[in-house]
Protein backbone atom coordinates (compact mmCIF):
# COMPACT_ATOMS: atom_id res chain seq x y z
CA UNK A 1 0.00 0.00 0.00
CA UNK A 2 1.43 3.36 -1.04
CA UNK A 3 -0.22 5.18 1.85
CA UNK A 4 -0.49 2.89 4.87
CA UNK A 5 -3.19 3.81 7.38
CA UNK A 6 -2.47 5.46 10.70
CA UNK A 7 -1.99 3.02 13.58
CA UNK A 8 -3.54 3.09 17.06
CA UNK A 9 -2.70 0.81 19.98
CA UNK A 10 -5.18 -0.08 22.71
CA UNK A 11 -3.92 -1.44 26.03
CA UNK A 12 -7.00 -2.76 27.79
CA UNK A 13 -9.05 -5.73 28.92
CA UNK A 14 -11.00 -8.14 26.73
CA UNK A 15 -14.81 -8.13 26.91
CA UNK A 16 -16.28 -11.50 25.90
CA UNK A 17 -19.62 -9.77 25.24
CA UNK A 18 -18.00 -7.60 22.59
CA UNK A 19 -19.43 -4.27 23.73
CA UNK A 20 -16.51 -2.74 25.60
CA UNK A 21 -12.78 -3.13 26.13
CA UNK A 22 -10.46 -4.33 23.39
CA UNK A 23 -13.36 -5.41 21.20
CA UNK A 24 -15.04 -2.00 21.25
CA UNK A 25 -11.70 -0.25 20.72
CA UNK A 26 -10.77 -2.27 17.63
CA UNK A 27 -14.25 -1.85 16.12
CA UNK A 28 -14.00 1.89 16.67
CA UNK A 29 -10.50 2.14 15.20
CA UNK A 30 -11.76 0.31 12.11
CA UNK A 31 -14.76 2.64 11.79
CA UNK A 32 -12.37 5.61 11.75
CA UNK A 33 -10.10 4.04 9.13
CA UNK A 34 -7.28 3.43 11.61
CA UNK A 35 -5.33 0.16 11.88
CA UNK A 36 -5.75 -1.21 15.38
CA UNK A 37 -3.20 -3.08 17.47
CA UNK A 38 -3.76 -4.34 21.00
CA UNK A 39 -2.11 -5.38 24.24
CA UNK A 40 -4.54 -7.30 26.44
CA UNK A 41 -4.29 -6.64 30.17
CA UNK A 42 -7.09 -8.91 31.40
CA UNK A 43 -9.51 -11.50 30.09
CA UNK A 44 -13.06 -11.08 31.39
CA UNK A 45 -16.13 -13.28 31.22
CA UNK A 46 -18.94 -10.79 30.83
CA UNK A 47 -22.18 -9.97 29.05
CA UNK A 48 -24.73 -7.16 29.28
CA UNK A 49 -25.77 -8.28 32.77
CA UNK A 50 -22.55 -8.98 34.65
CA UNK A 51 -18.80 -9.41 34.81
CA UNK A 52 -18.67 -13.03 35.98
CA UNK A 53 -14.90 -13.52 36.09
CA UNK A 54 -11.64 -11.67 35.53
CA UNK A 55 -8.20 -13.11 34.81
CA UNK A 56 -5.40 -10.53 34.90
CA UNK A 57 -2.62 -11.05 32.36
CA UNK A 58 0.90 -11.18 33.90
CA UNK A 59 2.72 -7.88 33.58
CA UNK A 60 5.62 -9.53 31.73
CA UNK A 61 3.29 -10.55 28.91
CA UNK A 62 1.63 -7.12 28.80
CA UNK A 63 5.07 -5.50 28.60
CA UNK A 64 6.07 -7.83 25.75
CA UNK A 65 2.86 -7.19 23.80
CA UNK A 66 3.56 -3.47 23.88
CA UNK A 67 7.23 -3.92 23.00
CA UNK A 68 6.68 -6.05 19.91
CA UNK A 69 4.00 -3.72 18.53
CA UNK A 70 6.02 -0.57 19.20
CA UNK A 71 9.16 -2.04 17.63
CA UNK A 72 7.50 -3.13 14.38
CA UNK A 73 4.19 -1.28 13.94
CA UNK A 74 4.78 1.96 15.85
CA UNK A 75 1.44 3.53 16.75
CA UNK A 76 0.53 7.13 16.01
CA UNK A 77 -1.60 7.16 19.17
CA UNK A 78 -2.25 4.89 22.12
CA UNK A 79 -5.01 4.48 24.70
CA UNK A 80 -5.34 2.57 27.94
CA UNK A 81 -8.49 1.15 29.47
CA UNK A 82 -8.72 -1.54 32.14
CA UNK A 83 -5.37 -1.92 33.92
CA UNK A 84 -6.57 -3.95 36.92
CA UNK A 85 -3.79 -3.43 39.48
CA UNK A 86 -0.75 -1.44 40.56
CA UNK A 87 1.76 -3.75 38.87
CA UNK A 88 0.06 -3.34 35.50
CA UNK A 89 -0.28 0.42 35.89
CA UNK A 90 3.43 0.69 36.58
CA UNK A 91 4.29 -1.70 33.73
CA UNK A 92 2.22 0.25 31.22
CA UNK A 93 3.54 3.62 32.40
CA UNK A 94 7.11 2.41 32.01
CA UNK A 95 6.38 1.01 28.54
CA UNK A 96 4.72 4.22 27.32
CA UNK A 97 7.71 6.19 28.53
CA UNK A 98 10.34 3.72 27.28
CA UNK A 99 8.89 3.43 23.77
CA UNK A 100 7.94 7.12 23.59
CA UNK A 101 4.40 6.25 22.58
CA UNK A 102 2.72 9.44 21.32
CA UNK A 103 -0.77 10.89 21.80
CA UNK A 104 -1.58 8.88 24.90
CA UNK A 105 -5.29 8.82 25.83
CA UNK A 106 -5.90 7.65 29.41
CA UNK A 107 -9.37 6.20 30.00
CA UNK A 108 -9.21 5.50 33.76
CA UNK A 109 -11.50 2.45 33.79
CA UNK A 110 -12.34 1.61 37.41
CA UNK A 111 -15.81 0.05 37.60
CA UNK A 112 -17.79 -1.88 34.98
CA UNK A 113 -21.24 -0.83 33.77
CA UNK A 114 -22.67 -3.68 35.86
CA UNK A 115 -20.90 -2.37 38.98
CA UNK A 116 -17.90 -4.71 39.28
CA UNK A 117 -14.61 -3.07 40.30
CA UNK A 118 -12.03 -3.39 37.49
CA UNK A 119 -9.15 -1.56 39.22
CA UNK A 120 -7.67 -2.25 42.64
CA UNK A 121 -8.06 0.74 44.97
CA UNK A 122 -4.33 0.66 45.63
CA UNK A 123 -3.68 1.40 41.94
CA UNK A 124 -5.56 4.70 41.97
CA UNK A 125 -2.64 6.68 43.40
CA UNK A 126 -0.26 5.05 40.92
CA UNK A 127 -2.47 6.26 38.07
CA UNK A 128 -2.31 9.79 39.46
CA UNK A 129 1.44 9.65 39.94
CA UNK A 130 2.68 7.71 36.90
CA UNK A 131 0.06 7.71 34.12
CA UNK A 132 -1.66 11.08 34.25
CA UNK A 133 1.60 13.03 33.69
CA UNK A 134 2.15 11.03 30.48
CA UNK A 135 -1.33 11.67 29.09
CA UNK A 136 -2.22 13.89 26.18
CA UNK A 137 -5.79 13.67 27.46
CA UNK A 138 -7.58 11.91 30.33
CA UNK A 139 -11.24 10.89 29.83
CA UNK A 140 -12.92 10.18 33.20
CA UNK A 141 -16.63 9.89 33.87
CA UNK A 142 -18.02 11.63 36.96
CA UNK A 143 -17.18 8.79 39.36
CA UNK A 144 -13.65 8.42 38.00
CA UNK A 145 -13.11 12.18 38.11
CA UNK A 146 -14.13 12.17 41.77
CA UNK A 147 -11.71 9.33 42.58
CA UNK A 148 -8.83 10.98 40.72
CA UNK A 149 -9.34 14.48 42.13
CA UNK A 150 -11.26 14.06 45.38
CA UNK A 151 -13.75 16.63 44.13
CA UNK A 152 -17.51 16.20 44.13
CA UNK A 153 -18.77 16.50 40.55
CA UNK A 154 -22.48 17.31 40.53
CA UNK A 155 -22.88 20.25 38.16
CA UNK A 156 -21.49 21.60 34.88
CA UNK A 157 -19.32 24.01 36.85
CA UNK A 158 -17.87 21.05 38.80
CA UNK A 159 -16.73 19.57 35.47
CA UNK A 160 -14.42 22.54 35.03
CA UNK A 161 -12.97 22.18 38.53
CA UNK A 162 -12.36 18.45 38.03
CA UNK A 163 -10.73 18.99 34.64
CA UNK A 164 -8.46 21.69 36.05
CA UNK A 165 -7.44 19.39 38.92
CA UNK A 166 -6.49 16.69 36.42
CA UNK A 167 -4.36 19.18 34.50
CA UNK A 168 -2.72 20.10 37.80
CA UNK A 169 -1.74 16.42 38.13
CA UNK A 170 0.24 16.75 34.89
CA UNK A 171 -2.11 15.85 32.03
CA UNK A 172 -2.07 18.01 28.91
CA UNK A 173 -5.86 17.93 28.65
CA UNK A 174 -8.92 16.46 30.38
CA UNK A 175 -12.24 15.45 28.85
CA UNK A 176 -14.68 15.02 31.74
CA UNK A 177 -17.80 13.12 30.69
CA UNK A 178 -20.91 14.52 32.32
CA UNK A 179 -23.48 12.07 30.99
CA UNK A 180 -24.62 11.15 34.49
CA UNK A 181 -25.30 14.73 35.55
CA UNK A 182 -28.99 15.45 36.26
CA UNK A 183 -31.00 17.31 33.65
CA UNK A 184 -32.23 17.00 30.10
CA UNK A 185 -28.85 17.71 28.52
CA UNK A 186 -25.85 15.38 28.37
CA UNK A 187 -22.61 17.31 28.82
CA UNK A 188 -18.92 16.74 28.06
CA UNK A 189 -16.20 19.26 28.90
CA UNK A 190 -12.70 19.48 27.49
CA UNK A 191 -10.05 21.62 29.16
CA UNK A 192 -6.62 22.10 27.62
CA UNK A 193 -4.08 24.83 27.01
CA UNK A 194 -6.24 25.81 24.00
CA UNK A 195 -9.12 26.70 26.29
CA UNK A 196 -12.36 25.29 27.61
CA UNK A 197 -14.77 23.53 25.26
CA UNK A 198 -18.11 21.88 25.99
CA UNK A 199 -20.57 19.83 23.98
CA UNK A 200 -24.25 19.42 24.82
CA UNK A 201 -27.08 17.38 23.36
CA UNK A 202 -30.48 16.12 24.45
CA UNK A 203 -30.21 13.13 26.73
CA UNK A 204 -31.01 9.79 25.04
CA UNK A 205 -33.37 7.47 26.91
CA UNK A 206 -32.10 3.94 26.25
CA UNK A 207 -31.27 0.68 27.99
CA UNK A 208 -28.00 0.59 26.02
CA UNK A 209 -24.75 2.25 26.99
CA UNK A 210 -22.31 -0.58 27.62
CA UNK A 211 -18.94 0.45 26.22
CA UNK A 212 -19.65 4.14 25.64
CA UNK A 213 -16.56 5.23 27.60
CA UNK A 214 -14.29 2.78 25.82
CA UNK A 215 -15.70 3.79 22.46
CA UNK A 216 -15.33 7.51 23.14
CA UNK A 217 -11.68 7.20 24.17
CA UNK A 218 -10.99 4.88 21.22
CA UNK A 219 -12.61 7.30 18.77
CA UNK A 220 -10.54 10.13 20.25
CA UNK A 221 -7.39 8.01 19.96
CA UNK A 222 -8.22 7.23 16.34
CA UNK A 223 -8.65 10.91 15.59
CA UNK A 224 -5.30 11.78 17.13
CA UNK A 225 -3.65 8.89 15.26
CA UNK A 226 -5.03 10.31 12.03
CA UNK A 227 -3.53 13.72 12.82
CA UNK A 228 -6.67 15.57 13.83
CA UNK A 229 -6.26 18.47 16.27
CA UNK A 230 -7.47 17.62 19.77
CA UNK A 231 -10.71 19.63 19.71
CA UNK A 232 -11.67 18.26 16.31
CA UNK A 233 -10.86 14.71 17.42
CA UNK A 234 -13.02 15.11 20.54
CA UNK A 235 -15.90 16.55 18.50
CA UNK A 236 -15.81 13.60 16.10
CA UNK A 237 -15.62 11.12 19.00
CA UNK A 238 -18.55 12.69 20.86
CA UNK A 239 -20.61 12.68 17.66
CA UNK A 240 -19.80 9.03 16.88
CA UNK A 241 -20.75 7.81 20.36
CA UNK A 242 -23.99 9.83 20.38
CA UNK A 243 -25.14 8.33 17.10
CA UNK A 244 -23.96 4.84 18.08
CA UNK A 245 -25.96 5.11 21.31
CA UNK A 246 -29.06 6.40 19.56
CA UNK A 247 -28.90 3.50 17.10
CA UNK A 248 -28.07 0.75 19.64
CA UNK A 249 -28.85 -2.74 18.26
CA UNK A 250 -30.87 -3.93 21.25
CA UNK A 251 -28.69 -6.93 22.12
CA UNK A 252 -28.72 -8.66 25.48
CA UNK A 253 -31.03 -8.52 28.50
CA UNK A 254 -29.08 -5.88 30.43
CA UNK A 255 -27.12 -2.72 29.59
CA UNK A 256 -26.67 -3.42 25.90
CA UNK A 257 -23.87 -2.42 23.53
CA UNK A 258 -23.96 0.56 21.20
CA UNK A 259 -23.83 0.39 17.42
CA UNK A 260 -20.24 0.48 16.18
CA UNK A 261 -21.51 0.20 12.60
CA UNK A 262 -22.70 3.81 12.43
CA UNK A 263 -20.80 5.88 9.89
CA UNK A 264 -18.11 8.30 10.89
CA UNK A 265 -19.06 11.66 9.43
CA UNK A 266 -16.47 12.87 6.89
CA UNK A 267 -14.33 15.36 8.73
CA UNK A 268 -16.47 15.00 11.85
CA UNK A 269 -18.87 17.74 12.93
CA UNK A 270 -18.14 20.99 11.17
CA UNK A 271 -18.16 24.51 12.52
CA UNK A 272 -19.21 25.76 15.92
CA UNK A 273 -22.61 24.06 15.83
CA UNK A 274 -21.12 20.56 16.12
CA UNK A 275 -23.49 17.75 15.27
CA UNK A 276 -27.22 18.25 14.81
CA UNK A 277 -28.86 18.67 18.18
CA UNK A 278 -25.60 19.59 19.90
CA UNK A 279 -23.55 22.67 20.63
CA UNK A 280 -19.87 23.29 21.00
CA UNK A 281 -18.51 26.58 22.25
CA UNK A 282 -15.22 27.84 23.54
CA UNK A 283 -14.69 29.96 26.61
CA UNK A 284 -12.55 30.65 29.64
CA UNK A 285 -14.91 32.16 32.16
CA UNK A 286 -15.91 29.08 34.12
CA UNK A 287 -19.71 28.80 34.48
CA UNK A 288 -20.28 31.81 32.22
CA UNK A 289 -18.40 30.07 29.42
CA UNK A 290 -19.52 27.27 27.15
CA UNK A 291 -22.17 24.67 27.72
CA UNK A 292 -21.72 21.10 26.71
CA UNK A 293 -22.63 17.44 26.17
CA UNK A 294 -21.78 13.83 26.94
Amino acid sequence: MDNPPPVALTIAGSDSGGGAGIQADLKTFHAFGVFGCSAITAVTAQNTLEVAAVHVVPEELVREQIRVVASDIPPNAVKTGMLANTALVETVADAIDEHRLPNYVLDPVMISTSGRRLLDREAEETIRRKLIPLAAVVTPNLHEAHILTGLTVESPHDLVDAARAILDLGAQAALVKGGHLPGDEAIDLLLSEEGEFTWSRPRISTAAGHGTGCTLSAALTAGLAAGRPLVEAVAAAVDFVARALADAPGLGRGRGPINHFVKVLPGGPSGPEGREGGRVREGSEGPEGPEGSE
